[in-house]
C-alpha cells in the first residue's frame, strides 16, 4: 500500500472516529440549551451540522490533493516508459 493510500486512510478513520465530538461555541451552546429547555428542537442537529461545515473544506482539499498526485503520478510513468532512441545509447559509449 503505497504512503498516500495509508494517509488518506488514516485521516478518513480518524475522522469517523470522533463523530461523538461536540463542536460548539459557548454562544451557540447557551442558545441551543436554551431551546431545549423550552421545547424546541433546533439544536439536536447543530452538533453535526458544525462538525459538517468544518469538514467539508478539508474533504474538498483532500480530493484536490489525491487528484493533483493522481495525475502527475501518471506524467511520470509514461515519462519512465518513454524509449530512448539508440542513437543516443551508442553516442554516450
Amino acid at each position: 500500500m503505497s504512503i498516500i493510500k495509508k494517509i488518506v486512510l488514516s485521516l478518513c478513520i480518524w475522522s469517523f472516529a470522533f463523530v461523538e465530538i461536540w463542536a460548539q461555541c459557548p454562544m451557540c451552546k447557551a442558545a441551543a440549551e436554551s431551546n431545549l429547555k423550552e421545547g424546541g428542537t433546533a439544536a439536536m442537529g447543530l452538533n453535526q451540522g458544525i462538525i459538517y461545515l468544518f469538514l467539508t473544506p478539508f474533504c474538498i482539499a483532500g480530493t484536490l490533493i489525491v487528484l493533483w498526485f493522481w495525475f502527475n503520478r501518471k506524467k511520470a510513468d509514461e515519462l519512465e516508459t518513454e524509449e530512448i532512441p539508440m542513437e543516443h545509447l551508442s553516442e554516450s559509449s
